[in-house]
């Protein structure tokens, strides 16, 4: 009974000291009175619980008990799959008709950036501007399709054949067919969130997995140190520490380098144009959870072959070679989508120029060498993030909610949080109130 007391304590503080911000209970207030901005709220919160209510129905054909034992191997687990399960918030463990989630989306729209570099079509229409967007999103729709029927019948053939009460080809095909259309559907929400509501609908989907993971867990955590294995003082010591890891992963993602571009002055009739300095943000961070998430892909394939502890996301060297693998495909991916020759372009046609720079080539090797310097911090505080969660396990924290302390998790999280902030606060900004921040505007983000 003490365990539900100290917890019941923790919450009714959480609420005493949300209720008691009147900086906080103000700004709410102004939300509700923006009409606009909370219709697009409340319809953002009714599609995600389709999205959640969505999560828990099952494909047909399914023997639950079979299935909970098949679950309880990985959901928690630092595997590949296990990463899967925590971004379809646990659908994917539950067989449910959405359980292989957006990533299969994700997949897609990472290919046709890859195309957008390397093949001049695609290159082509990311330059046409609106109706190259609609094109290039036409495409990815079809490539996902794509790789559902690739991933789908992989997914009920090697994942879940016991779980299945009737297994054979009429199975594969309806539970096929089901997966593509729930995965579809789950676009097709993020597209009238982004559309319709607030902040980036595919994006909130995935956080909103993430978090859906966070109660149990903490719960958890919480009846385990106020046990007779636990302590209190560490419990506190935790929370200190993800308050911590969560003002870090901030900071990462708001840091910017800012390149001062000055533009010549021009005449036309009696206005004068130009003639301001503009500054170009680059990010510290500009490859976000992908190089997370790629290198995680890989160590899955040494723990196929050498087992051992390579399958141990606790041990030095899986560790090590994740930090690795995180640094490189940091360089590999910035280099992708961060392209110095195109800003050059840009600035040369439209008058610009960074002072004490020529225009052309001493323009695009100023850019690279800022990105390179700045992206080696960035790449090291990502590898940093990317192995707390082992650290934390590593303590005595419980895996679940260790999860939470890094890796792809806190940076989805935290980048989408701040999005979608930004967007609230503009609308608060637009009817002169004030913003979110006591300092003024959230700043950081380009």
């Amino acid at each position: 009974m003490n365990k539900y007391i100290i917890v019941g304590i923790i919450l009714v503080a959480l609420v005493a000291l949300l209720a008691t911000n009147k900086k906080l209970v103000e700004t709410l207030k102004n939300i509700y009175k923006i009409e606009e901005l909370r219709k697009r709220i409340l319809f953002t919160l009714g599609l995600l619980l389709i999205y959640r209510l969505g999560s828990f129905v099952t494909l047909p054909g399914i023997n639950h008990a079979a299935l909970a034992e098949w679950t309880n191997s990985f959901a928690n687990d630092g595997s590949l799959m296990g990463l899967l399960n925590i971004f379809s918030g646990g659908a994917f463990s539950q067989a449910s008709i959405f359980a292989l989630g957006v990533m299969p989306y994700i997949t897609a729209s990472i290919i046709i950036q890859l195309l957008g570099i390397m093949v001049p079509y695609f290159r082509k229409m990311q330059r046409e501007g609106e109706s190259g967007r609609r094109k290039m999103n036409q495409w990815t729709r079809f490539l996902t399709i794509a790789v559902l029927l690739l991933q789908a019948p992989a997914y009920l053939e090697t994942q879940i054949p016991e779980a299945a009460i009737v297994a054979g080809n009429g199975f594969i095909v309806t539970s096929t067919i089901i997966l593509i259309a729930g995965t579809m559907f789950i676009m097709w929400l993020g597209e009238k969130i982004t559309d319709k509501g607030i902040g980036n609908g595919v994006s909130l989907i995935i956080m909103i997995g993430i978090l859906a993971r966070l109660p149990q867990s903490f719960l958890q955590e919480v009846l385990f140190q106020t046990g007779a294995q636990g302590s209190i003082i560490m419990l506190i010591i935790e929370l200190v520490f993800l308050a911590l890891v969560f003002m870090l992963a901030i900071a990462i993602v708001q840091a910017v380098r800012k390149i001062p571009v000055q533009y010549a002055k021009r005449i036309v009739g009696n206005k004068q144009y130009g003639g301001v300095r503009q500054y170009i943000p680059l990010k510290l961070n500009a490859a976000n959870v992908m190089p997370i998430i790629f290198a995680q892909a890989l160590m899955f394939i040494p723990g196929l072959i050498w087992g051992g502890q390579w399958l141990d996301v606790t041990s030095f060297w899986y560790n090590f070679t994740l930090v690795v693998l995180v640094v490189a495909f940091t360089y590999f991916y910035t280099a992708i989508i961060v392209n110095p020759q195109m800003m050059a372009d840009d600035m040369k046609r439209n008058g610009g120029f960074i002072p004490g720079v020529k225009p052309g080539k001493s323009t695009v090797t100023y850019i690279d060498d800022i990105m390179t310097r700045i992206t080696l911090p960035g790449s090291i505080f990502l590898a940093i993030i990317t192995i707390l969660p082992a650290i934390a396990m590593t303590i005595g924290i419980s895996q679940g909610f260790a999860y939470f302390f890094g890796g792809t998790s806190l940076l989805i999280m935290v980048g989408v949080v701040l999005d979608t902030l930004k967007q609230i606060e503009s609308y608060l900004l637009m009817r002169h109130y004030d913003g979110l921040m006591k300092t003024g505007r959230i700043q950081g983000r380009y």
